[in-house]
């Protein structure tokens, strides 16, 4: 089964301000996706996805990658993540490397899968379970309107809509509101627009005060009042607060029955999250900005975290993400996958989530499995009383739809054995 031909699809966004007039409480998710086709020459193609810069993760693929694939056996998978990964470190990986070959290594599994008429859970070594409970995160969305509500006062009723779907984890974000942005140093605590909405990103925050503390707090208070403990809460801190801040939230967050508190500083500094676990009685989630086994070996090693987030469209696909969830389950630490990357990347989850032993729980967006993802991909996902199924396809279990590979918009690149410039 010779690979033949490596294909990248991507989508140029909207101008901001046609963007926003018709989307006032979303990002532009699909611009920054990268989708890839492998075609072999028995007329089989296999699928991948990524996020984030796709033009840089599209020329890594085919000025970097395809020369190692392109006339090879597309079953050789532990060949081609050695070759791949081996070329990238050469000159250092993670980031649009590390990405890139995340959705080649989908993409590789999705051809094995079919060509052997098996689901990849079954290829990995089968399921431990037959279904994986899912959590929401309360993203806005078309119009799923989750986060504003939660900041609006209305958190509360927010946890009762996903009871009433037999969601019972949701995660939130109540302290980003008060951490300085990239607005600069003028308006430093400004929103910033990225891609069609108002960015998580921030700089780091040296202080936070009581106030600040007592407001965030108030919103899980607020769905503590209208669930009770039905509702499992998970916090997320999008890497925007130093130690001491950090500390202060979680010793303030404690009496809330967290599920996890989640990256709530950057992932740049082990010691730190060592000396974090020390201080609270919270759980600590490290999550998808750890690539690879190496980057998440310290993490498992030192006890800096209690819940490992491996993405595995970022970390190195299946064949990177199994190593990673075997490397947590030899120290007895749960997994849960992230999710807001694409409708691909949740459906490449499921299949190791149902499979790995340590499996937790699986991030999902409820706005996202209702929306956007039903426009690129042929299947919608099942998701019932808060469980999420897969039904056994052959492969990853869907593809792209033709509507979508056909749009005006798109922007195709493919090299193949014969336009392949070797140099």
């Amino acid at each position: 089964m010779k690979i033949v031909k490596i294909e990248t699809l991507r989508f140029d966004a909207q101008s901001a301000d046609s963007w926003q007039a018709e989307n006032k409480v979303a990002r532009q998710a699909m611009p920054n996706n990268l989708w890839v086709r492998i075609h072999t020459d028995d007329g089989l193609v296999g699928l991948g996805e990524t996020y984030y810069t796709p033009r840089a993760l599209s020329a890594v693929i085919h000025d970097i990658y395809a020369p190692l694939l392109l006339g090879r056996d597309a079953l050789d998978i532990e060949n081609h993540w050695n070759n791949c990964f081996s070329l990238a470190n050469f000159c250092g990986y993670a980031g649009a490397e590390m990405r890139a070959l995340s959705a080649i290594d989908f993409a590789l599994w999705d051809l094995a899968g079919q060509h052997l008429g098996q689901p990849i859970y079954n290829l990995l070594g089968g399921r431990n379970r037959d279904r994986i409970q899912v959590y929401n995160t309360c993203v806005s969305t078309g119009t799923n309107r989750d986060l504003d509500d939660i900041m609006e006062g209305r958190a509360g009723q927010v946890a009762e809509s996903l009871l009433a779907q037999g969601v019972r984890a949701m995660k939130i974000w109540p302290f980003d509101q008060f951490g300085p942005t990239l607005a600069g140093p003028t308006r430093p605590k400004e929103p910033v627009v990225m891609w069609g909405g108002k960015t998580a990103a921030g700089t780091l925050g040296h202080s936070i005060t009581n106030e600040e503390i007592r407001r965030g707090c108030a919103i899980v208070e607020d769905i503590r009042r209208a669930v009770g403990d039905r509702m499992e809460i998970a916090i997320e801190g999008h890497a925007r607060w130093d130690l001491p801040a950090a500390t202060r939230i979680a010793k303030a967050l404690e009496p809330l029955d967290i599920m996890w508190l989640e990256e709530i500083m950057p992932p740049d500094n082990v010691d730190a999250y060592v000396r974090l676990k020390t201080e609270t009685s919270i759980p600590i989630c490290q999550s998808e900005r750890v690539f690879t086994r190496y980057h998440m070996r310290p993490w498992v090693e030192k006890h800096a975290a209690d819940i490992i987030m491996p993405d595995f469209s970022w970390c190195g696909g299946f064949t990177e993400g199994r190593k990673i969830c075997s490397l947590a389950d030899t120290y007895f630490l749960p997994v849960t996958s992230h999710d807001t990357i694409g409708p691909v990347g949740l459906w490449t989850a499921a299949h190791l989530m149902l499979h790995i032993p340590n499996a937790m729980t699986m991030e999902t967006v409820r706005g996202y499995i209702d929306g956007w993802y039903n426009e690129v991909v042929t299947d919608k996902i099942k998701v019932v009383e808060g469980h999420l199924f897969l039904d056994g396809k052959p492969g990853l279990g869907t593809q792209l739809r033709d509507d979508f590979m056909s749009r005006p918009d798109a922007v195709w690149e493919a090299t193949t054995i014969d336009s392949l410039k070797r140099w």
